[in-house]
């Protein structure tokens, strides 16, 4: 059975995380999924936003992932926050780089997921399942291909259980990521990021910044229906959902989706694939 798990960010607002939990993630949670997790903001700008997002989830029956980096904190804060985490049922953790917050500067910051991975397995050992980023499309940050699967391949010896893609359109790429992976002996299960698109100017916007390719086909056929959010919207659960399909025929172990804290295109998706 392809396993399933929701993404959300932090709410800023009381209200809008009562409208999460309540509608939102009550919507999704009829699909049985393996887990929702929250996005841990830029240096850890959210930090207390995404521990109570995940208690009010797990509050709420849902089993919660949050999203770790370790920013500017020294390894102590990490493992208080961890420690916190574990307190309140947490049994897994999607461990990142992050992202560097503005004005901090990329020499501030030079913790990366490896470290992360490494600091929670000496002291936690076994206590979560730790997931962390793929880039079939390669990292943006990256030298070249050869050079970011090095960086998931000393994430995955460090102790990663498993793995998220960022989001992509191109099948072609996530096999050839597996392919290249399983080449050097990677085999922990990598499971797919998909990116609803419902708005054009946000999908290119996101895609830009994250490194994720919209074939040319596709962003002809968006800037074509660009200022109609309904086509727009259409089209992207098409394609999202053709894409799904063809993965699943390739016997991809589960999708991840980014759900943006909205659940109708994610739940048309899941509609059409019967999941």
């Amino acid at each position: 059975m392809t396993r399933v798990s929701f993404e959300f960010f932090p709410p800023r607002e009381e209200k809008s995380l009562a409208t999460l939990v309540d509608n939102v993630a009550g919507h999704l949670g009829q699909n049985k999924p393996e887990y929702f997790s929250v996005t841990y903001g830029a240096g850890g700008s959210t930090r207390d936003g995404t521990f109570e997002t995940v208690s009010k989830l797990i509050g709420a029956g849902f089993d919660a992932t949050p999203h770790l980096s370790i920013g500017a904190d020294s390894d102590e804060t990490i493992c208080d926050l961890v420690k916190r985490y574990k307190d309140i049922g947490v049994k897994r953790i999607v461990t990142l780089r992050g992202d560097v917050p503005s004005g901090a500067g990329a020499p501030r910051i030079t913790s990366n997921a490896e470290s992360l991975v490494t600091l929670l397995r000496k002291n936690f050992d076994d206590a979560f399942e730790l997931l962390v980023a793929a880039y079939p499309e390669v990292h943006p940050d990256a030298a070249n291909a050869n050079d970011d699967l090095d960086f998931f391949e000393r994430k995955v010896k460090a102790g990663a259980d498993a793995a998220i893609t960022q989001y992509f359109y191109n099948p072609y790429a996530y096999l050839d990521f597996l392919e290249r992976c399983r080449a050097r002996g990677i085999d922990i299960p990598v499971y797919v990021g998909i990116m609803p698109i419902t708005n054009f100017d946000s999908i290119v916007r996101f895609s830009a910044k994250a490194g994720a390719d919209i074939p040319r086909w596709m962003l002809k056929k968006l800037e074509a229906m660009q200022h109609d959010d309904r086509a727009i919207r259409d089209f992207g659960i098409e394609v999202c959902s053709r894409l799904c399909e063809d993965l699943i025929q390739q016997g991809v172990p589960g999708f991840h989706f980014y759900t943006l804290n909205r659940w109708g295109a994610t739940q048309r998706i899941l509609d059409n694939l019967g999941l």
